[in-house]
C-alpha cells in the first residue's frame, strides 16, 4: 500500500474541492469536514444530520482502547453543514449513499470517488487518510503544535504524528517541552543496563566505519549522497541539542 500524503498547498485543495462538487456535492461536504476537523472516513461516514447539524464539535471514540476525543467544527463549516442539512431528516446520513434509502456512502465507494477526482486535479497519492493527514499538516504549520494532534489522533509519541503528516521533528521545541515526569523516565531508561551509553557506542561505531571507508574509490556516487544527508542532519540534530536548555 502506497504512503498517503497530505494535501499541502491550497490551491490543490481548491481544485480538489471542486472536483468533488462536480461528481455530487456530498462528497465535497465530506471532505470539507475531514480537512476541516481531522475525522476519520468512516466516522463521517457513520454520521447523521442530528448529529453534525448545529453542533461546534463532536465526541468520537478512538482506537482499541476506546479513548474519547472531541473535534471541533470551525465556524465556517458550521454554515456550510447548516446549509447542507437544511430540510433534511435528522434521522438521515449525513453523506447518503443513495436518495431512496437511507444508507451511508461505502468507504469504497468514497475511495473511488477521491481517487477519481485526484486523477482529475492532477494527485496521485490519495486515500481514506488524506483529510486528516491533510487537517493535520495545515494545522501543524499554523499553529506548530505537534501535541494538541498528538493527543487528537492518540498517537503514543510526537513522532508518530510528525511521520504521519510527513514532517521532520522539530527536536528543539520537542526536547524544550519535556515534562519533568518524561525527563525523570528519560534518566531510568537510559541508565538501565547502561542502555544509553551502548546506544551511544553504536552510533560511533557506524560512524566510524563511514568515516574509514570514506576515502575508497570502491565506493559508489550514491554512497557519498546517503552520506552528505546523514551528515546535514546530524549537523541540524546537534545544534538543536546544544540549543536546548
Amino acid at each position: 500500500m502506497n504512503w498517503v500524503a497530505p494535501i499541502k498547498d491550497e490551491e490543490t485543495i481548491e481544485a480538489f474541492g471542486e472536483a468533488l462538487k462536480k461528481i455530487d456535492y456530498k462528497y465535497y461536504i465530506m471532505f470539507e469536514l475531514g480537512i476541516g476537523t481531522g475525522l476519520q472516513l468512516q466516522d463521517i461516514l457513520a454520521f447523521k444530520n442530528k448529529d453534525v447539524r448545529g453542533k461546534s464539535e463532536i465526541e468520537v471514540t478512538i482506537g482499541k482502547k476506546k479513548a474519547k476525543n472531541v473535534f471541533k467544527i470551525p465556524k465556517e463549516l458550521q454554515k456550510v453543514i447548516m446549509e447542507y442539512t437544511e430540510g433534511k431528516k435528522p434521522t438521515d446520513y449525513l453523506i447518503l449513499g443513495h436518495k431512496t434509502k437511507n444508507k451511508p456512502v461505502s468507504r469504497e465507494q468514497a475511495y473511488r470517488v477521491f481517487r477519481r477526482a485526484g486523477t482529475e486535479v492532477g494527485l496521485m497519492s490519495i486515500g481514506a487518510q488524506t483529510m486528516r493527514k491533510t487537517f493535520a499538516y495545515r494545522y501543524y504549520k499554523e499553529t506548530g503544535d505537534i501535541y494538541y494532534l498528538q493527543s487528537l489522533f492518540n498517537h503514543a509519541s510526537p513522532s508518530i504524528t510528525y511521520r504521519f503528516i510527513g514532517e521532520k521533528p522539530n527536536v528543539e521545541l520537542f526536547m524544550r517541552k519535556l515534562t519533568p515526569k518524561e525527563n525523570e523516565r528519560s534518566r531510568l531508561v537510559l541508565y538501565m543496563d547502561g542502555n544509553g551509553k551502548k546506544r551511544i557506542d553504536n552510533i560511533i561505531a557506524s560512524l566510524t566505519d563511514i568515516r574509514d571507508n570514506l576515502d575508497s574509490p570502491a565506493n559508489p556516487d550514491s554512497f557519498y549522497g546517503k552520506v552528505q544527508c546523514l551528515l546535514e542532519e546530524l549537523d541540524s540534530l546537534m545544534d538543536s541539542y546544544e540549543k536546548a536548555e
